[in-house]
């Protein structure tokens, strides 16, 4: 089975809160979660040479490639079941334009949206979607 994993920044609440509303839609289990700052996080940008990428960016490894920003929200809503889908409509617009919005959204999300002090550790029934979940990292 093909599964796409989610790298969020794991103290922020807007990135918890996408995190959440993903893997309440995702009944295909397709999304795995680590956060950037986790063991598991660090080595696959690493790997993929992205190891100066910026904590309010949001990763999707596809299992071939990294998508980031715009580029990753786009492909995990689309990979959605229902209404979801329909995002996609959104890769017509072009991708300065679309990133130039979601770096104004991110640089600004601990102001609208809090941060927590530590990272989100998985419990109960979703703790075998995230990756590395034993081990998080401050920063």
């Amino acid at each position: 089975m093909v599964f796409m994993v989610i790298l969020f920044d794991g103290v922020c609440n807007l990135c918890n809160g996408f995190v959440k509303f993903v893997l309440k839609r995702d009944k295909n289990k397709i999304f795995q979660f680590a956060s950037l700052q986790s063991i598991y996080g660090s080595g696959l940008l690493a790997y993929f040479n992205y190891q100066n990428i910026k904590p309010e960016t949001i990763v999707l490894y596809d299992g071939e490639k990294i998508l980031t920003e715009s580029d990753a929200v786009i492909m995990i809503l689309g990979s959605l079941k229902g209404i979801w889908k329909s995002v996609v409509i959104f890769k017509l617009v072009p991708t300065f334009i679309r990133n130039w919005f979601y770096r104004l959204i991110a640089r600004n999300r601990y102001k609208f949206f809090g941060k927590k002090e530590e990272c989100l550790v998985p419990d109960g029934n979703i703790k075998d979607r995230f990756l590395d979940n034993s081990i998080f990292l401050k920063y």
